[in-house]
């Protein structure tokens, strides 16, 4: 059996898995009447690309849609399934001579073909030839909106393509809604790198301390996910927030590279996940600086903590998304009210939208082969809700089992919000200002876990502290570093 794997230390993934996702789309595809028979799905993988004007390429990632059907880790590859009979072709490129020199041993078709479990591996020069044999009434390729980004998949071009009747929009809305529920081979993987991205985290807390720079605690975790679990690639840019940064929703970008010196006091949200052979992971630790919370970090910290609880109780298959992110405001709302920060009627405060102003971002996402997973609102499916408080959830679908998702929810104190929160006489009213204002520059606080959801309610595959009590006993066994 062929598998994927970066040493023996680290997850074996079957090739099967891959060629049962193939079997998956190709079923759902054959229910389509739309689709008649021989019809067959062309898909072109991930390219390698050049950084700018220059001969160096930035580190390949394979394109999301190839890697579940294909599983394969070479770029400038393209893949052919023909619908009536599941037969999968892989095209690679035809490589010169000179690359065995420059690149190493030039890997044989045969050799492919088995390292992938395809029916047939061909040379990309091949395609038209291929199709020309095939005679297919129609071709598939991948073209659909992002809804997360806002962009379009490019669908797949070969010369000679024009010959042939092409459909760009059949396959995409059945390809995404067949990545939406996780195999029983995807889910081992998934688990694996949460574990690995688990271990990570617990490094870096007991790791940080006041003067250390947010960017030490990021390499920890990137060493420790390379060294330890094969993870090469990250699912993000690292969120390493530390005090006001800690309010910054994705902190960490070109203009912001987590270069912060860590200050005593401060509270940290490290938003890290490791991926492996494609599938992601995404966990979020916050905690505080010198390994002690204070009377306020706690009383945040608690809220948001209750809040995760709350949905991580209540999470199953049936359940609506959005009743989850109303569950979860009504409970931090409720927390803060009895911690003397709110006032009045919660169930007000949330017609109100007053939510949006301490957790603008939706109590969280699909995860699977990207890290915000496609499947959120595909024609039919239960559209984004217009409210102000609602309107940033990346999906507002009924919960199946199956599906792994994020759970997130967060309370950040960030200056435009506040000051909004103030101005607004239907937010204001809510607010006890004095105690409202000695969080202006508290930072923020998020606990994300990674979820499958099952029949009967959910497993979380986010193995960290997560309690005050435990976060401070974690944090306590590395008190006596001297480096």
């Amino acid at each position: 059996m062929a598998t994927f794997s970066m040493g023996q230390q680290t997850y074996a993934v079957p090739m099967a898995l891959f060629r049962k996702n193939r079997a998956k789309v190709c079923a759902a595809l054959r229910e389509n009447a739309a689709i008649e028979r021989s019809t067959y799905v062309l898909m072109q993988g991930g390219r390698d690309v050049s950084f700018n004007d220059t001969d160096v390429s930035f580190l390949f990632r394979q394109e999301s849609y190839f890697q579940y059907l294909f599983g394969v880790k070479e770029p400038d590859c393209y893949g052919v399934l023909n619908i009536d009979t599941g037969v999968a072709t892989l095209f690679v490129p035809r490589l010169p001579e000179f690359y065995a020199t420059w690149m190493g041993r030039i890997i044989s078709l045969d050799e492919f073909k088995a390292m992938y479990e395809v029916d047939e591996a061909r040379y990309v020069d091949e395609l038209d030839v291929f199709f020309e044999k095939a005679g297919p009434k129609l071709i598939l390729t991948l073209s659909g909106l992002n809804t997360d980004s806002g962009l379009s998949s490019k669908p797949a071009h070969f010369e000679g393509i024009e010959k042939y009747v092409v459909n760009c929009d059949l396959l995409h809305p059945i390809i995404a809604e067949c990545r939406v529920i996780k195999s029983p081979e995807e889910i081992e993987i998934l688990r694996y790198v949460a574990k690995v991205s688990s271990d990570a985290h617990i490094k870096v807390m007991q790791f940080m301390r006041p003067g250390r720079c947010e960017y030490e605690g990021e390499s920890l975790f990137l060493h420790h996910a390379y060294a330890v679990g094969g993870c090469r690639h990250t699912s993000y840019t690292c969120i390493c927030g530390t005090g006001v940064n800690s309010a910054v929703l994705h902190y960490g970008h070109a203009g912001a590279p987590n270069d912060r010196i860590v200050k005593d006091g401060d509270m940290c949200l490290f938003d890290m996940g490791a991926n492996y052979c494609g599938y992601a992971a995404d966990i979020t630790c916050s905690f505080p600086a010198n390994g002690k919370f204070t009377a306020d970090q706690k009383f945040i910290y608690n809220a948001v903590l209750a809040a995760r609880n709350a949905v991580l109780k209540e999470a199953r298959d049936g359940v609506s998304w959005v009743d989850m992110h109303r569950l979860s405001c009504r409970v931090m709302l409720q927390q803060l009210k009895d911690g003397g920060m709110l006032k009045g009627d919660v169930e007000e405060m949330l017609s109100a939208g007053l939510p949006g102003i301490f957790q603008p971002h939706g109590l969280g996402h699909l995860i699977g082969l990207d890290v915000h997973d496609v499947g959120g609102y595909l024609e039919g499916q239960p559209p984004r809700p217009t409210e102000d408080w609602l309107k940033n959830l990346r999906f507002a679908r009924i919960l199946k089992a199956g599906m792994y998702v994020t759970v997130e929810p967060g309370c950040y104190f960030i200056n435009i919000l506040m000051d909004r929160a103030l101005a607004d006489n239907s937010l204001n009213e809510f607010i006890n200002k004095p105690v409202f204002e000695r969080f202006r520059n508290f930072g923020g606080v998020r606990i994300e876990d990674d979820v499958l959801i099952t029949q009967n309610g959910c497993e979380n595959f986010a193995i960290v502290p997560r309690t005050v009590q435990e976060i401070e006993k974690c944090m306590d066994q590395k008190r006596n570093w001297k480096n």
